[in-house]
């Protein structure tokens, strides 16, 4: 590592107000004037790596995956708010829930989950403001919410309680990104109380979902939803999941379940609502579409350009902008000596809209990701992530995000006078005030 180039703490703290707003364009400009691999010195003996080579990315996630976990950044900072799950955990506790949980996700499990998901979402739109521009965020957030919790739950009178989980996730994750952003400062938030404060509205969270998680237990009632797949899942033994562990991976599905997709939706909405010509070839997809019946999944799976939409939204603003890991152990990648406890961080985002590997990689271009094109991308592409750790949830993801589209698009048109979208990189990529006009069609 030593042979790449660096960035003194110097640049970091003489640019660190514009880092805390909005790291993405720091990002940029180092990678622009040091190329695919450099370092940034953040102490006297601290550095990181960061890269956005997508050879690296693949040997990193995919190749040599068992020699990297991932940082404290995930399992500790992260962790303290949203427990230890598979989110936030390495080695084999990892291994072990991933099994556990991996089966509630399989294509054949969420078929049963398609008219739950729907459901949710034609409640959150249907009463979408036709009279003034709206913030389409809050929306898509309420809707992403509201999708996990009846995935999980399958229950209509616990709003209160979900809107209070919301609030919580929403807050904490508010306090973890200036703890991140700002380490110098740890010490005063220890000292204030600032940090016991947000713990403690973790342990409200907590003890929400305890609540909910005893009643399903007590009612001996099976709903055939993402909860009752967890608490049926056993370990080698043959035991169950223990409450605490069963509490860390319903909170961490409900943080990274809602954040990413509502991230996602918004993003995507903007895109179409801005480019007025693909938004009608979609909704030509989609008119005669009737997300009703029992084979529901098998049309998903055909409006091939809805997807494409998908995707190339998650190109440009990938939900896990950034993926860190960290060496335990020594490696070596092309003439790259990467010694063990080394920090990278891989940035999706820029992989993404690196123009030697993307034509126009900032236009908005859903053909690119046609099926005859698709393998073109496929080394250049992590919308969530890779290797063994890609993302649990997502083909859910998908399905929530193709039902969401294509109701949206049958009900409203939409448009927007914003000439960009503005970006807050949170642990999600995130948009702020997106501000869209929805006009009812016919």
């Amino acid at each position: 590592m030593k042979k790449t180039p660096i960035v003194s703490q110097f640049e970091v703290f003489k640019n660190s107000k514009r880092i805390l707003k909005n790291p993405l364009p720091f990002h940029r400009e180092n990678f622009e004037k040091y190329g695919d691999v450099f370092r940034v010195k953040i102490g006297v003996k601290d550095e990181l790596a960061f890269t956005r080579s997508p050879q690296l990315i693949k040997h990193i996630l995919q190749q040599q995956h068992k020699k990297y976990h991932k940082s404290s950044l995930q399992t500790k900072d992260l962790a303290k708010y949203i427990g230890h799950g598979i989110l936030t955990s390495n080695g084999e506790h990892w291994r072990t829930h991933r099994r556990m949980v991996q089966p509630a996700f399989h294509k054949k499990k969420l078929r049963n989950l398609i008219g739950t998901i729907r459901e949710a979402i034609l409640l959150e739109i249907k009463d979408i403001p036709v009279t003034h521009p709206i913030d389409v965020y809050p929306i898509m957030s309420n809707l992403a919410f509201q999708v996990v919790a009846k995935s999980l739950f399958s229950r209509d009178d616990i709003q209160e309680e979900m809107s209070q989980l919301q609030y919580i996730t929403e807050t904490n994750q508010r306090m973890l990104i200036k703890e991140m952003r700002q380490p110098y400062l740890n010490w005063w938030f220890q000292l204030s109380g600032q940090i016991k404060k947000y713990l403690n509205l973790a342990k409200d969270g907590q003890a929400i979902l305890h609540q909910l998680i005893e009643s399903r237990r007590n009612s001996a009632v099976e709903k055939d939803d993402l909860l009752d797949m967890l608490l049926q899942a056993r370990y080698e033994d043959g035991t169950a999941m223990a409450k605490e562990q069963l509490i860390d991976e319903v909170l961490i599905l409900f943080t990274a379940g809602h954040e990413t997709t509502a991230n996602a939706l918004s993003f995507l909405v903007f895109l179409l609502a801005k480019h007025p010509e693909i938004q009608e070839k979609a909704y030509q997809e989609v008119q005669n579409i009737s997300l009703e019946g029992d084979d529901v999944l098998t049309q998903l799976l055909e409006l091939k350009y809805v997807q494409q939409c998908i995707e190339e939204a998650m190109r440009l603003y990938p939900p896990a902008y950034i993926i860190d890991r960290v060496a335990i152990e020594d490696d070596e990648f092309e003439g790259l000596n990467i010694p063990k406890d080394s920090l990278v961080l891989m940035s999706i985002y820029e992989l993404h809209r690196n123009e030697n590997f993307w034509e126009a990689p900032n236009e908005f271009n859903p053909e690119r990701f046609d099926a005859s094109k698709k393998k073109e991308y496929q080394e250049y592409y992590y919308p969530f992530g890779a290797g063994p750790r890609m993302c649990v949830g997502n083909n859910f993801a998908m399905y929530e995000m193709i039902i969401a589209v294509t109701e949206l698009l049958q009900k409203y048109n939409m448009t927007t006078a914003l000439p960009e979208v503005t970006i807050n990189p949170l642990i999600s990529l995130k948009p702020e005030n997106v501000l869209i006009s929805f006009t009812a069609r016919n």
